[in-house]
């Protein structure tokens, strides 16, 4: 309990391990691993009961019955070719749990598993620390110590041909400040010198990291890359060294988008592989569709005029600068937001880049095979010219193609993807983007169509059912729950609970007497209960806001009436905020979206989580507001599917900031009503841990005092 902080009447409240389609009961035998101890047969690998068991002693934890579970789960998904998704709360070990399983199937089968997460700390998190303390235990008990390798894009490897060869420069049309210049010129000479010494090539590795600028200049995309065959740095390339480790390994650890790439394209990216496990599963929709988005302005095309430069005759050039001219005159009076119809002028104007591309093309010997002039016997730095400049002219015509053809539908119902313009920044122009109003249909027959995939996060329960996250994956019915001609592999959703009892190490406070929020900023009582509940809590306060506007305008409000430190994102990098904050526990940070999902501070530090209000999309988010009304337009409940299913994501996650550890206790406090009172409100609520609910005020900083107040 909060020593004597919680309501005495507060009750344990359900774990909710026993949704619909748990595999509990039903596959309870099947789960024993009897099966694997079967006479006259040929001596089987441990069970994966047994390897779990080694692993957990082996990196000095405990057995945890969720734990167990769902490792039990994973190896059933596997042996019986299903898909599986899995809600396993802070603190089950869930990199264990489908660790174990996955590496057995990797040996026994000779095929390598693939595991996806959507953050570079969890990547780090498995190949630096959970999967060599995982080879080291599991070495007696299985043929050969577990390998293991990580595979990122090739954007992420340094090209010691373009380290060498004379590229166009990747912003020279660009104005800059001279202190910029400076400072990535810097960098450009740390990255040469660091060119020398590395054995990876792996962005990762530099220390202090590189801008965007800087690193552009020394790699390379993959449809950039001349291919091993036809570079002069093919045979020393740090990219195909990854790729060609990642094909000797037993589990190799990549990205969602690297995943999405692999599925998506023609050629393969990771080696052979019949199972994925997609960690923070969470976050795979969005990664995803970054991933098949993409964004036409001035800047793609001068720059693809720029690397055209003299491989082509300077009429047919100028003729792509100027429709690009057009298009960067039309944009900067075009009003952001999304685009419902093609104006005839936008239509025109895309019409002529797309031409004045293809005659480029065309002027470089066309699109197919060889064309680019990327032969063996090339002049190496010609080829790599030719190559950049192809590269980027497809990608402008292929952009403004998929632009015109977004419009193509009669209806809302046809339509398939979603046109918009994101205004002008201080950093750069205006952008036209185009993205898929879904990514399930991709998903389904590129991802899940010929491998198992075993999906797994915190919070992907929401609103109590796994329904709206697989129907954003593009699932069937769930097992037991298809039509009888539905060929789609079948799914279970399972949620193994946590070791966590939230009902006693936490509260959920939502402030009912508060106003609802409006558009004008944090209202006064909003700053004066965000202040209360701070002084109660004696700092400690992670402070939550659905947008860096309200972040800031609280911190300065906040500041004047405070004694409190009080850090704000943007005030330093986030790692060195974070840090900060967990080394002083008088210390408040407040932030925005990636606080949400990105912040691990277990102990005294972290005992208060404000959230300012209900996470939905802004109205004008062109992406959602087109997802939300394509639904409806369909007849279903497009704010539901949409908006009420984006904020309950964002409010597990938010609210998951609080119990870390197992000593952990604390306060959620929402400030918005609407959790309480709006009739979505039970689906937002469903979607949270099962903490002890309260909205009366006096009773949370009565509980925040105690708890805080220092031993007698």
């Amino acid at each position: 309990m909060l020593d004597d902080s919680l309501d005495p009447t507060a009750e344990a409240l359900d774990t909710r391990d026993g949704f619909p389609g748990d595999l509990t009961g039903e596959l309870s035998g099947e789960f024993s691993g009897e099966e694997d101890d079967a006479p006259g047969e040929e001596e089987e690998l441990p069970s994966v009961e047994q390897l779990l068991g080694a692993a957990v002693a082996g990196v000095g934890g405990a057995e945890r019955p969720g734990q167990v579970k769902m490792a039990q789960a994973v190896r059933h998904a596997i042996d019986n070719d299903e898909h599986l998704a899995v809600q396993a709360g802070t603190g089950t070990g869930k990199s264990l749990a489908y660790l174990v399983p996955a590496l057995r199937h990797a040996i026994e089968s000779d095929s390598a598993v693939v595991v996806s997460t959507a953050t570079i700390a969890l990547q780090r998190q498995l190949v630096d620390r959970d999967l060599p303390r995982l080879a080291e235990a599991l070495a007696d008990y299985l043929p050969h110590e577990p390998q293991f390798a990580i595979l990122k894009g090739r954007r992420n490897y340094l090209c010691r041909y373009k380290v060498t060869a004379v590229w166009p420069d990747e912003e020279e049309d660009q104005l800059f400040d001279p202190r910029e210049v400076s400072a990535t010129g810097r960098m450009v000479q740390r990255i040469q010198e660091w060119a020398e010494q590395t054995e990876t090539g792996d962005r990762d590795e530099l220390v202090p990291g590189v801008n965007e600028q800087a690193w552009r200049q020394f790699s390379v995309s993959a449809r950039e890359c001349l291919g091993a065959q036809r570079c002069p740095s093919g045979a020393e390339c740090f990219a195909e060294r990854a790729r060609e480790r990642a094909g000797q390994v037993d589990v190799v650890v990549t990205n969602h988008a690297l995943l999405a790439i692999d599925a998506m394209e023609e050629f393969a990216v990771l080696p052979d592989h019949d199972v994925v496990v997609v960690d923070e599963a969470h976050e795979l929709v969005d990664r995803v569709t970054s991933v098949v988005t993409d964004e036409l302005s001035e800047t793609s095309v001068t720059a693809a005029v720029r690397r055209v430069g003299r491989l082509i005759e300077q009429a047919v050039a100028d003729r792509l600068q100027e429709a690009g001219e057009d298009l960067k005159a039309l944009l900067a009076v075009a009003p952001p937001g999304r685009v419902d119809q093609l104006p005839q002028v936008l239509g025109v104007t895309l019409a002529l880049v797309r031409d004045a591309a293809a005659a480029c093309l065309t002027a470089m010997g066309g699109r197919g095979g060889e064309s680019w002039g990327g032969g063996k016997n090339d002049d190496p730095e010609k080829a790599g010219q030719r190559k950049a400049a192809f590269t980027a002219l497809d990608e402008v015509h292929d952009t403004a193609v998929r632009i015109l053809e977004a419009f193509g539908g009669d209806s809302e119902v046809d339509r398939a993807e979603v046109v918009w313009l994101d205004g002008a920044t201080d950093r750069r122009p205006p952008v036209l983007r185009v993205a898929p109003l879904s990514v399930g249909g991709m998903l389904r027959d590129k991802l899940f169509a010929d491998r198992t995939v075993v999906l797994t996060s915190a919070t992907l329960a929401l609103g109590g059912t796994f329904d709206g996250m697989a129907r954003q994956w593009g699932l069937g019915p769930a097992r037991g729950e298809g039509a009888p001609d539905d060929k789609r592999k079948p799914w279970t959703g399972m949620d193994v609970g946590s070791p966590f009892d939230h009902a006693r190490s936490g509260i959920l406070y939502v402030a009912k007497h508060l106003p609802q929020p409006g558009r004008d900023g944090l209202p006064k009582e909003y700053l004066d209960e965000i202040a209360e509940l701070i002084e109660a809590a004696g700092g400690r306060t992670l402070g939550l806001f659905s947008s860096m506007r309200a972040a800031k305008a609280a911190t300065e409000a906040l500041r004047e009436r405070l004694a409190t430190p009080l850090l704000c994102q943007g005030d330093d990098s986030t790692s060195l905020l974070v840090k900060q904050f967990a080394e002083d526990p008088a210390t408040c940070l407040f932030g925005t979206l990636s606080l949400w999902q990105g912040v691990d501070v277990p102990g005294p530090s972290l005992s208060l989580v404000i959230i300012d209000r209900v996470p939905f999309p802004r109205p004008d988010d062109p992406l959602a507001s087109a997802r939300q009304r394509h639904v409806a337009a369909k007849g279903g409940n497009g704010f539901m599917a949409v908006a009420a299913t984006h904020a309950a994501l964002l409010l597990a996650q938010g609210a998951g900031r609080l119990l870390r550890s197992q000593g952990d206790k604390g306060v959620v406090a929402v400030l918005d009503p609407r959790l309480v009172t709006a009739r979505y409100g039970s689906f937002l609520l469903d979607s949270l841990p099962p903490f002890w609910t309260t909205t009366d005020p006096q009773k949370v900083r009565a509980a925040l005092r105690r708890l805080t107040a220092p031993a007698s």
